[in-house]
Parts: structure tokens; C-alpha cells; sequence
């Protein structure tokens, strides 16, 4: 399905609402844990295609688990079913999801003792896991790997017989991402610490009964960020949002103060409003936040400044290879990019060409963060609905804020 997106020449919005579904990344971490502890419930979960495939792993019995696209299913999952004792699974994926790397959280759990063994290429999916018991309880792991390897292990951490100590080496990346993992934990008093590059999760046999609520997500909140800034004025409130977040893409509200949108909190809601300024070139270290980083440089060249983009090494083995995605379809638009292993520059420009179809490569973020772009020029969006892996009512939303989206 390709969409053209259009706008009226003079874009705004009036205090309009919109409900935004659970954080997929809070989601994900509390499905498995209350497959481990099943006493705890969750409400405003998300409804994303990844979600759901990680739902639906965590309550079947099948030997073969096809996780398609959803990389956060297959680490989070790789480690439940490895200290899962008796259960014998092979994890598998797309063709893509086969191309992007496990070895790292693989050798990891093989110094834990567990038993994984690879169907085709040494490194990739698909593997196969024969659960163990396991006993062992320190393991090391370079620190500049995916968050989502060290929150696989840290979420499983606290079913180990004697806990687990993590000790990870080099800078850290996504610092966020391991924060709210150890906060959940922490929510369901299980005890951690995280003192330099060491982390501990103390064993926990059971933990008490509770209701565990998803904050919105912060990633899909991006969109309407970016789309505030390109307007000619416009105020949006979305829900629910907490000032203080566990979710590391809440700097949007600091990086887009620079572009001109000012953020309020009010009752769990999060208002946007276009304010006037002389917006100037950015440079951002996302090394906290890469999933935002697209968004980012699609608003940049709408509002016609330039930005230098760096910490965005985990991009390369996202959904595609997203930096070259980038510099492809940005090109098209007549943008100056230049991209390296880690980072983005975005040459400042007036002019964007209009009607240029958006190349989506599977990627659910490509299609979303292209969708304001809108707003200045007439956009086609190629197979628009990739956007369900996390964000199903993204075209709908965006007809309620007065977009003009018509299938080709």
C-alpha cells in the first residue's frame, strides 16, 4: 500500500487530542516478566505488531518461534527460553531478521552454561535453544553492544538460582534503555544495583501481586513533535506522559525546544505547541536516543536548517541499515547528507523536491518520520503499512490533525 500525504498550504492545528498507545519498549520488558511472574498484570499495553509477536511467543508451545521483523522479541526472547529449564525452541525471523547479528548475547549465555546452537550462519538467526537451569552467576560483555542484549539478560537476571553479575566493558550505549529495565525490576521489588560498568540483579523466586501501567511511547510521540515544529502554528496534547520518564526518547522535549516546539505537562498529558524563532543548524549526540534520529533530520530539512547527528553506530543493523536508507531517500528529496559508520551531517537547504516516493525498507520508522515532511511538500509514502510493527493508527491519527492521506 503506497499513501500520498498532503496538507493545506497554511498548516495548523487547534488544541487537538490524540491517544497514543503503550510504550512498545515498557511493553515488551513487563510481557516477559509476567511470563515469569505471572501474578502481575499490565494495562495500556501496546498494540504493535512486535507486542503482539511477543505475547504470543511467551504463551505458546510451538518448537519453531518466528519473531518476523521484531528485533527486540527475538534478544528479549533468546534469553527467556535459555533459562527456561526443559523447553527446547528454535528462534527464527524474516530475511532480514536473519541477516542482523545474536552472537554477542549468545556467547554471553553460553558462559552462563546454556545450550545454543546455530541452523544456518554462525552469528545469525535462526537458533536453536535447549533451556537450562542455570547456576553460574557472573558473565562479561563488551558495553558498546545493543541495550537490548544487556536487557534480555538483565530481565531473566532475577529467576537465575543465584542472580546475576554483569559486568560490562568499554562506554555504555543507551544508558536510558538499561535504566528502565532496572526500574521495572525495581517496581516489582526485586533488588538491583548499577555501580560504574558492573550490574547486579539479586535472585527473586516471586514477587507480589500488582498492576504494572505502559507509559506512552515516547518514540511515536516523535512524529507529532517533528510535525509541531513544521507547522505554521499548531498545539497538540497527547496522553499519557510522564514528566519524569523512564523512556530515554523524553529528551525530545529538550532537542525540540531547539527547533521550536515547547513541551508542558499537565493530568499524565503532554501538550506540544509551535512557538516563532530563528532556528539555527543542531548538533545532537544521540547516543542515548538513536531511534529519534531519524525524525530528527527529516525536521531539519524541513525547517530548512542543517544538523550533525553522532552516536548512531546501532542504526546500521536496525530493520535496514538506516543511516544509507537515510542518505538515499533525503538525496532524493534534494538534500546534502553525508552519513558514517556512527553518524549523520545534514546540510542546510531551502528547497525540497515534492511528490518523491519514500523507500520504507521494511522499516516501520522510515514510513513515520518521513509523514510530516508533509506539511512543506507533497510526499508518497511506499508500503505505508509497515507503520503497524509499533504503531498501527499512525495514518488514522494523522487524518484527525487534517493530513490528506489517499492510497495510490
Amino acid at each position: 500500500m503506497n499513501l500520498k500525504l498532503t496538507t493545506n498550504s497554511t498548516f495548523t492545528i487547534d488544541d487537538s487530542q490524540l491517544n497514543i498507545t503503550g510504550s512498545k519498549s515498557e511493553t515488551n520488558r513487563l510481557l516477559l516478566l509476567k511470563a515469569l511472574f505471572p501474578n502481575i498484570t499490565l494495562a495500556n499495553t501496546s498494540n504493535s505488531d512486535d507486542s503482539e509477536v511477543m505475547q504470543k511467543a511467551l504463551i505458546g508451545n510451538d518448537e519453531i518461534v518466528d519473531i518476523h521483523h521484531a528485533g527486540t522479541a527475538m534478544r528479549f526472547l533468546t534469553a527467556y527460553f535459555a533459562v527456561n529449564e526443559g523447553r527446547e525452541v528454535v528462534m527464527t525471523g524474516s530475511s532480514r531478521m536473519q541477516e542482523r547479528p545474536i552472537k554477542i548475547l549468545v556467547d554471553t549465555l553460553r558462559q552462563l552454561g546454556v545450550e545454543i546452537s546455530y541452523e544456518k550462519e554462525e552469528g545469525y538467526p535462526p537458533i536453536r535453544i535447549k533451556g537450562k537451569k542455570v547456576t553460574a552467576s557472573k558473565v562479561t560483555l563488551a558495553a558498546n553492544v545493543s541495550s537490548q542484549y544487556i536487557s534480555a539478560l538483565l530481565l531473566v537476571a532475577s529467576k537465575l538460582e543465584n542472580g546475576l553479575e554483569l559486568i560490562l566493558e568499554g562506554e555504555i550505549t543507551s544508558i536510558p534503555y538499561i535504566k528502565m529495565t532496572l526500574a521495572l525490576l525495581n517496581d516489582l521489588d526485586i533488588q538491583t544495583s548499577f555501580e560504574g560498568n558492573i550490574i547486579k540483579v539479586y535472585p527473586k523466586e516471586a514477587v507480589a501481586s500488582k498492576e504494572m501501567v505502559v507509559e506512552s511511547d515516547w518514540s511515536s510521540a516523535s512524529y507529532f513533535f517533528s510535525l509541531v515544529a513544521l507547522s505554521d502554528a499548531a498545539k497538540i496534547t497527547l496522553s499519557s506522559y510522564k514528566e519524569n520518564s523512564l523512556q530515554g526518547d523524553s529528551e525530545l522535549v529538550s532537542l525540540y525546544a531547539k527547533m521550536g516546539v515547547k513541551t508542558t505537562f499537565q493530568n499524565n498529558k503532554m501538550t506540544l505547541e509551535k512557538v516563532a524563532g530563528n532556528y539555527q543548524d543542531v548538533n545532537f549526540d544521540l547516543n542515548n536516543t538513536p531511534d529519534i534520529a531519524q525524525t530528527i533530520v527529516v525536521t531539519c530539512l524541513g525547517l530548512g536548517i542543517g544538523c550533525h547527528l553522532t552516536g548512531l553506530h546501532t542504526l546500521k543493523i536496525k530493520e535496514t541499515d538506516r543511516l544509507e536508507a537515510l542518505k538515499t531517500e533525503l538525496t532524493k528529496l534534494g538534500a546534502n547528507i553525508s552519513v558514517t559508520n556512527d553518524s549523520l551531517t545534514l546540510v542546510k537547504s531551502e528547497k525540497i523536491n515534492h511528490d518523491v516516493k519514500i523507500g520504507t525498507y521494511n522499516d516501520h520508522r522510515m514510513a513515520m518520520a518521513f509523514a510530516p515532511l508533509a506539511i512543506k511538500v507533497p510526499i508518497i509514502i511506499e508500503d505505508a503499512g509497515v507503520v503497524s510493527k509499533s504503531y498501527p493508527d499512525f495514518w488514522n491519527d494523522l487524518k484527525a490533525l487534517n493530513f490528506q492521506i489517499s492510497e495510490l
